[in-house]
């Protein structure tokens, strides 16, 4: 008998057709053997709906306010989920994050997980029940409910695998796994079987938007093997688990794709120990998430430093950055939000060169300019402009044949 935790996301739970056919799903599993864990998200898109009506009715927002009106969400999914299972002779039980176990920090809206206590949700198992488990919420130190971001309950699967020692942990989506680019850019896009925790990151980081980054990261931590499939077709999916040494690496397995990122330069910087501290530090302290920099090689004592910031930190770095450019002695501070980031992840880079080149030629022979270029042992990423983001996809994706079984 294997223990497996399964997560089912909003369009998985979107409807009562769809509650009925995920308890049938799971009402199979059981009779083949298996005990499972449930975790669901709040229905369809809920949880937008939520945060579009608090913006109807208050200014401000508070934040214990929104958490506790978030999570409503999937209290009200696993409610009807164990009502589902219950019409199919399954015996399920229904737990808070908190009742769960799952004890954050104080930060609302955005919690992070500082320990799992789920000795009720285990004691279910041994019970013969069915836990049904709200995904993205816990309880802070402080006592108050907590919601932990987007994609959370990605994490909360996770960490219950963890704790649980669980077999696999099961994502279940409304696509059937993790593909080489996004199908809907390029139709040919094929399903990768099976990824490292090291691709699968850099993949997340840089523009795939399933799973979530953060329940990648825990998974990697803790040693915690993913399987991401489809709650539509059952299929088998995406194997996500620790690179195997023993087995040849693929050069490239992604070309991935982001636009949710603005550019920021600060030109005519003098160049001299100190100055790139002092604005970076200003930005961190302004609470500005900084990804990619690039500063250019000196020039008669000056520099240019460019930086990438997302989209919703783009006018609180601005503003920074020309609060400082007269202390520091820069000419100017320009942005351009109409940029795109273009990478190629996998783990076979670090053992086959010229990756990188191959790269920059096909996006010159396609006329393509390169703005910035950032890289890591398994991922070379450039900036584009954002009209030039797809075509540059196609372009390699093709070129490193990734459309070939």
């Amino acid at each position: 008998m294997a223990l497996l935790v399964q997560k089912f996301g909003g369009t998985a739970v979107a409807d009562p057709e769809r509650i009925r056919a995920v308890a049938e799903y799971v009402a199979g599993c059981l009779r083949r053997g298996d005990a499972i864990v449930m975790v669901v998200s709040a229905m369809g898109k809920e949880t937008d709906e939520l945060i579009r009506t608090a913006q109807e009715v208050s200014e401000t927002k508070p934040g214990r306010e929104m958490d506790m009106l978030i999570t409503a969400g999937e209290r009200k999914a696993c409610a009807l989920m164990c009502m589902a299972l219950a019409d199919r002779g399954v015996e399920a039980v229904s737990f808070t994050g908190s009742q769960a176990g799952f004890i954050t920090d104080t930060t609302h809206t955005n919690a992070k997980i500082l320990e799992v206590r789920a000795d009720r949700v285990r004691t279910a198992i041994e019970a013969g029940k069915v836990p049904v488990v709200g995904g993205a919420q816990g309880v802070s130190t402080e006592n108050d409910v907590t919601f932990l971001g987007r994609g959370g309950s990605d994490t909360t699967a996770v960490a219950l695998a963890e704790f649980l020692g669980a077999d696999i942990c099961e994502l279940y989506t409304d696509v059937s796994g993790v593909f080489t680019t996004d199908p809907r850019i390029v139709p040919e896009a094929r399903k990768i079987p099976r990824l490292s925790f090291d691709e699968l990151l850099e993949m997340t980081a840089t523009g795939c938007p399933k799973p979530a980054m953060r329940s990648v990261e825990y998974a990697h931590n803790h040693g915690v093997d993913l399987h991401v499939r489809s709650a539509f077709t059952w299929e088998q999916g995406t194997l996500v688990t620790e690179e195997d040494p023993e087995m040849e690496q693929a050069i490239i397995r992604a070309v991935t794709s982001d636009r949710s990122e603005a550019k920021v330069t600060v030109s005519g910087v003098p160049d001299r120990p100190g100055i790139a501290a002092k604005l970076f530090r200003a930005l961190a302290d302004r609470g500005v998430n900084v990804d990619m920099i690039v500063q250019n090689v000196s020039d008669h004592g000056v520099t240019d430093i460019s930086f990438t910031v997302p989209h919703e930190d783009l006018d609180r770095a601005t503003e920074v950055m020309e609060a400082y450019r007269d202390e520091v002695g820069a000419k100017d501070v320009s942005s351009d939000p109409r940029i795109g980031r273009v990478s190629l992840i996998g783990a076979g880079m670090k053992s086959h060169p010229g990756v990188a080149a191959t790269m920059f030629e096909v996006l010159a022979a396609n006329g393509i300019n390169i703005e910035m270029i950032s890289t890591s042992s398994i991922r070379t990423s450039c900036v584009v402009q954002e009209e030039d983001v797809d075509r540059a996809v196609e372009e390699l994706h093709r070129a490193f044949e990734l459309d070939e079984s």
